[in-house]
């Protein structure tokens, strides 16, 4: 497969592109990220999610100590070509490295960021290394 697929991303100036991570069978939005071309093309290689880390400063196979892999069953441009949509199985129910299914588990409730989603495993269990 020629790479000019890739050229129709807007990456930004640092070579990178937000990622919104969805699962197919709710549409919960589990999580959102950064990839890079490289993590582009080996999530579409092996359809399992890659990212870039901004802080670790590396690529990252999603599930690579946990477990909880992401199988990549779409991937969407947005319209200004720089936002991807993976739509995902997520292996375990578990997305977020807190141990709860999404990483967005806290909803602002009267002035206040509260807990709404539970931990499904401790990260004590599922990070053993």
């Amino acid at each position: 497969m020629s790479d000019i697929w890739l050229n129709k991303i807007n990456w930004s100036d640092d070579g990178l592109v937000q990622v919104v991570t969805q699962e197919t069978a709710s549409d919960t939005v589990l999580m959102v990220a950064w990839m890079n071309r490289e993590a582009v093309k080996l999530t579409v290689r092996t359809n399992e999610a890659h990212y870039w880390s901004r802080s670790r400063k590396k690529l990252w196979h999603k599930g690579e100590e946990s477990g909880h892999v992401q199988k990549v069953k779409e991937i969407r441009l947005d319209c200004d070509g720089d936002v991807l949509l993976l739509r995902v199985e997520q292996v375990g129910g578990i997305a977020c490295h807190t141990g709860r299914r999404s990483c967005f588990f806290r909803m602002l409730q009267s002035g206040q960021w509260e807990l709404v989603e539970p931990v499904i495993k401790s990260p004590d269990e599922i990070y053993s290394k």
